[in-house]
This record gives C-alpha cells, sequence and structure tokens, in this order.
C-alpha cells in the first residue's frame, strides 16, 4: 500500500495538477493539506472520478484536510484534534480505511516566534501528542500523516543556523515533536533513511529548489503494527505547476517509489509566472467570497516571507550564476 502526504495549497486552485498526479503516482491513501475551501466547495466529483473515494474537513480561505482512499471510501472517524472546544480551525482529520486508522494533520506553522500563535502552535501539538497517546493505547495499525511544521534535527534543513528562531526549527518544538516519537511512533522516512538529506518544501525565491535548499517539515509517523510492514519511504522532486510541499510517501509491504525533474526557465518567464499566480490566487480569493483585505493580507504576507527567504541565505556564492532558475513553486500563503 502507498500512502502519502501532500499539502495542495489550495485544492480547487491546482485541482488540474492534483488530479494529474493521482493519475500518474497511483498512491492507495493520500493526506492532504491547506485545501482553502469550504465544505461545499471541496471538488468531491472530480476525485471520484479519478478513482477516488474522500472525506475532508474544509475552511474558507484557510487550512483544511481531506483523506482520498483509491477504489474504496475512507470511513470517516474523527474532524477536529479534540482537547479546545474553541479551536476553530480545520486541521485534523481521520479515518479508517483497509484496517487502518490514518490521521491527516496540518499542524500551525506558528511565526512569529515569539507572539500568540507560536504559544497556539505549542498548545495543538501538546494537545496532539495526548491524542496520539490514546491512538496508541487502541493497539490497532496506525498513520499520524500531514505537514507537521517541523524540521525535527540539523540533517532536515538547509543551513540551520540560520533557522535557529523560526517558529518551524525553535527547539521547544523540536522536543515536543521528539517527545511524540518517544510514545513509541516511527519517523518513517527515518527509520529507513537515518542519515540522508531529504527535503519536502523548497521556496521558490532564490533558486531553492536548484540548489537544494530545502526543508523536512512533511512527515508519516507509523505506529509499532505498521513499522513492522514499512518497506519503503521517501519523498518526490518537484514537477511544473506544483505546489512547495514536496509529497512525502511511504510504501507497506512493498517498495515504492517515483521522480520527477522540473523544468528551467529564464528570469523573464518566472516574472511571468508569479504575475499569472498572483491573478490566479486573487481569481480563487473573489470565487471563495474572501475578504479584500485578507487577500491584501495574503499578499503582504507573501512579500514578507520572500523578504526573510533572502535574509536566511543572502549569500552571492550560493547562487547559480546564470539567470535560469527552476519553475518556482507557487506557495501562497495560509493563515495560523
Amino acid at each position: 500500500m502507498k500512502i502519502a502526504t501532500y499539502n495542495v495549497n489550495g485544492v480547487n486552485g491546482r485541482l488540474g495538477v492534483l488530479l494529474r498526479w493521482l493519475e500518474e503516482a497511483s498512491p492507495d491513501v493520500v493526506c492532504l493539506q491547506e485545501l482553502k475551501a469550504p465544505d461545499p466547495k471541496f471538488p468531491v466529483k472530480a476525485i471520484e472520478a479519478a478513482g477516488y473515494g474522500a472525506i475532508w474537513h474544509g475552511q474558507k480561505s484557510w487550512n483544511g484536510v481531506a483523506i482520498l482512499a483509491r477504489d474504496r471510501e475512507p470511513t470517516l472517524t474523527r474532524k477536529g484534534l479534540p482537547g479546545d472546544p474553541d479551536d476553530t480551525h480545520s486541521r485534523y482529520i481521520e479515518a479508517a480505511v483497509e484496517g487502518m486508522v490514518i490521521g491527516c494533520l496540518y499542524l500551525p506553522n506558528g511565526n512569529p516566534y515569539p507572539g500568540p500563535k507560536f504559544e497556539y502552535k505549542l498548545a495543538w501539538f501538546h494537545r496532539l501528542t495526548a491524542y496520539a497517546a490514546e491512538l496508541l493505547e487502541l493497539d490497532v495499525p496506525v498513520i499520524l500523516a500531514g505537514d507537521y511544521n517541523v524540521m525535527p534535527t540539523e540533517l532536515d534543513v538547509y543551513k540551520p543556523e540560520r533557522w535557529v528562531n523560526d517558529a518551524l526549527f525553535r527547539i521547544e518544538v523540536r522536543d515536543a515533536y521528539h517527545r511524540l516519537l518517544e510514545q513509541g511512533w516511527t519517523d518513517a522516512l527515518r527509520q529507513l533513511h537515518p542519515g540522508e538529506r531529504v527535503y519536502t518544501f523548497w521556496d521558490y525565491f532564490r533558486n531553492a529548489f536548484a540548489r537544494d535548499a530545502g526543508l523536512r517539515i512533511d512527515h508519516l509517523l507509523l505506529s509499532p503494527h505498521v513499522t513492522l510492514r514499512l518497506s519503503a519511504a521517501g519523498g518526490r522532486q518537484a514537477c511544473p505547476g506544483m505546489g512547495a510541499h514536496e509529497r512525502s510517501r511511504t510504501g507497506l509491504d512493498r517498495t515504492v517509489g517515483w521522480t520527477c525533474g522540473g523544468r528551467s526557465m529564464t528570469m523573464n518567464d518566472w516574472r511571468a509566472e508569479l504575475r499569472l499566480e498572483l491573478e490566479k490566487l486573487v481569481d480563487a480569493a473573489v470565487v471563495a467570497g474572501a475578504r479584500q483585505r485578507d487577500v491584501y493580507a495574503a499578499i503582504l504576507d507573501e512579500i514578507g516571507q520572500l523578504r526573510l527567504a533572502y535574509e536566511r541565505d543572502p549569500d552571492p556564492a550560493d547562487d547559480i550564476s546564470e539567470q535560469v532558475i527552476e519553475e518556482p513553486s507557487n506557495n501562497w500563503p495560509a493563515a495560523d
């Protein structure tokens, strides 16, 4: 069984890309994050036409998670993470699929540090850890897959010294991740590739993908029952049109894998692509009924992320001298 996690960063805006990937990769189960669509706007008919049953937990403009299963209907077991009835963010959904419990999660980003968003992230992590312990007590096969927004070790981040005060790499967050593992969960990728640099996210700024200046923030954690069946784990190279989060995946009982190379673009082509993606972002926001100020906030946040990316990696010697860069990841931001 091939199980993948995919931060789609707008399920309707990238529906064509998602459907193409489903056809090419044929995963058995997919955990999606950042749907950025309310429940009625989830493209269930298109997903079903591709041969997948689906459950989803949407939210207007931000967040949102879903679980897809090929040639079967996942059985919903939970929507929302327990522990805080006032938390309205759509960040967790859970299903039973072929005798396994699969939890799909989108952990808060937490930036800027320090601040209320970081405190919310730690609180959410605490709730996840408490609930994960309950899942282990069931003594059934369980997978917790998704965008954890955590780089667990220095091996999981390009130039870690530049990320020490980022909410994705703060010691409090890494400690929370390791406490989760200590319950008895196995990091699928690290189980099979303990010393290998494998990234699942690249910013599109400063040619990050071509330089492999990435992060590993998407994880699949396995309960002991599932770990015994693990046969392969890894990432997937970004393909044209896909989001910044690479598909992390794990194989059970049989070896699986896939790759796809990116294409090069001139600087002018890249700028034109960015303008096109900005237009798509605004159009999608209008269709979704997003408030004008929310659209402005998303654009300003994107500009801020570009600035931070430059500050973390300002060394011109790291750049490729030719004015050719990889296709951008189109990673438009979501609110926490």
